[in-house]
């Protein structure tokens, strides 16, 4: 009982956390579950949650969608979700969860010095940051921060930054879940109640993020975004 509750009580946080910052569901959620099920189950079951409450915010925040740098990255971000959905049985997500900390540790540090905003991505870099993002979202059920980071050099406004983060995340989702199911399906039928209590909790908490977004200054927005990607950096290093 008290582990039910607390997914839920996660599983709103996480919830809010996306629809403010653009990432959070996977990054709270993923830790939460594989300290009881394993960390492969966690990424798999995670992952249903988090398309039903991206699928979601998507559609409210539909209209403001930057379709350039959705085209531009979020295709990338699904094959690179789909590649990390093929690889994560084989490969060590401990092990890539503590490069991606320590990436987002030191893009974190770039947002706030200043070093960010001077950069925009080109070419090349686009490719490899969407491929980049995608792939640790199927691998380790961890996109979002890196994606968002990744997101933060198109100096997008807030909720044009959070809609695509959305709509790429969705993407990534589409490419990842099916291999997922094919890999777990019957693991995961015996978690419905944890998976169920997830998606519950996951759009309560979209929704009451939401009316918190639509009312926050950019620059504020700006300080929020490198706050939890620093944040996010530290956790996936030091867990």
């Amino acid at each position: 009982m008290i582990f039910f509750a607390a997914i839920l009580a996660v599983a709103v946080l996480s919830g809010a956390a996306a629809s403010i910052v653009g990432f959070g569901i996977g990054s709270l959620l993923t830790p939460l579950l594989a300290a009881s099920i394993g960390t492969d189950l966690a990424v798999a079951a995670v992952a249903l949650p988090h398309a039903v409450a991206t699928a979601i915010r998507c559609w409210r925040l539909r209209r403001s969608i930057d379709w350039g740098v959705l085209k531009r990255f979020g295709l990338l971000s699904a094959a690179g979700g789909l590649a990390g959905a093929l690889a994560y049985s084989r490969l060590d997500p401990g092990q890539l969860s503590r490069v991606l900390g320590a990436l987002l540790l030191l893009t974190a540090i770039a947002q706030f010095s200043g070093l960010a905003a001077r950069w925009r991505p080109q070419g090349t870099a686009v490719a490899l940051l969407g491929l980049g993002s995608g792939f640790f979202g199927g691998i380790a059920g961890n996109q979002g921060g890196l994606r968002a980071a990744a997101l933060s050099s198109f100096d997008l406004p807030p909720v044009a930054f959070v809609a695509t983060s959305t709509a790429t995340g969705l993407l990534v989702d589409a490419a990842r879940t099916p291999v997922y199911l094919f890999l777990t399906g019957a693991k995961l039928l015996a978690l419905w109640q944890p998976i169920v209590l997830a998606t519950l909790g996951v759009v309560f908490g979209t929704m009451a993020g939401e009316r918190i977004l639509l009312g926050m200054p950019r620059q504020t927005f700006v300080t929020v975004v490198a706050s939890a990607i620093g944040l996010l950096g530290v956790w996936l290093l030091f867990r």
